[in-house]
């Protein structure tokens, strides 16, 4: 048996998080992928790009901190292998290059900026696949600060891929034109036209927040008719009540109404009626993206 522990770091628009997975290795038995730790900082780095063209010299300094953090927790985890990606607000930023060369000379950690398809691959590199029935039409959309990536999966395989820039943190600041809304929603509907029957599959710590909030069993999908009542109920909060009443964190409480909306506009422009939410983001696809390439080179050596 071999166990290793590998790390990913997601570095969004709304908040960076660090995801450290053991990985358990058994003779002719399929990998065991366990999520071992989970930490998340709320730096919102989008609402700097977005309004401003870069990252202040505030975030760049908890950006810092955080890589540093990060740094000491995979060590002391005995973390063999990790990546770190940075997404839509950090490819926008007009210094996001820059930010990245420091970070690496301060900290040692090494950002890769990553496009829209990119992050969409990644994402679709996870056990996202073994949940994929081949005889079922799915969309699967991945709600991000900056960006949300949607793709069409039918037969088993994926037949339409798209990223697009509408994201929580540019709806908050009302960066997102009806252009943009118009552009998604003709997409999608070309895209699912030919499909009698499409579900949804939600990823981002929106949607999952949501469903823990559900008390739904794990593989219980949301009706549109649960989600759309929810929806209602959280624009009847005000921001602080959602964070009091709802028990919410302070930097979900204002993201969670645009991404509610993004998610129900998705299903209701491809027909679906319910959304699976399998808690699956880019973080569990670094990590699986880490150990495939782990075994192409094992490969390699055997041959």
């Amino acid at each position: 048996m071999n166990i290793e522990k590998y790390g990913a770091i997601d570095i969004g628009s709304n908040a960076i998080r660090l995801l450290i997975a053991t990985i358990i290795e058994k003779d002719n038995q399929q990998p065991q992928f366990k999520k071992t730790s989970l930490v998340r900082v709320p730096i919102r780095l989008g609402a700097d790009v977005f309004l401003e063209g870069k990252v202040s010299d505030e975030n760049y300094k908890r950006m810092v901190d955080a890589m540093n953090a990060y740094s000491l927790l995979m060590k002391t985890h005995g973390v063999v292998k990790y990546r770190a990606c940075a997404t839509s607000a950090m490819r926008e930023a007009a210094n996001g290059n820059e930010i990245a060369d420091k970070i690496r000379e301060e900290t040692g950690i090494n950002i890769q900026i990553i496009d829209g398809q990119d992050e969409a691959a990644i994402i679709a590199s996870t056990d996202l696949q073994d949940l994929i029935d081949t005889d079922k039409t799915f969309l699967y959309v991945d709600v991000g600060g900056g960006s949300t990536e949607f793709t069409v999966f039918a037969n088993g395989r994926t037949v339409a891929s798209k990223s697009f820039k509408l994201g929580t943190v540019r709806v908050l600041n009302d960066m997102v034109r009806e252009s943009v809304w118009e552009e998604v929603k003709k997409w999608i509907k070309k895209s699912t036209k030919k499909y009698d029957k499409i579900s949804l599959i939600g990823s981002g710590g929106n949607i999952n927040s949501i469903y823990k909030s559900s008390g739904r069993k794990l593989g219980k999908p949301l009706s549109y008719f649960y989600l759309a009542n929810y929806y209602e109920r959280l624009k009847s909060y005000t921001y602080h009540d959602r964070i009091f009443e709802l028990q919410m964190n302070p930097d979900r409480a204002d993201v969670i109404v645009p991404a509610t909306r993004i998610y129900l506009s998705a299903m209701k422009w491809s027909k679906a009626k319910n959304i699976y939410v399998p808690k699956i983001g880019l973080s569990d696809g670094i990590i699986k993206s880490l150990y495939n390439e782990k075994r192409a080179k094992e490969m390699e050596v055997e041959i």
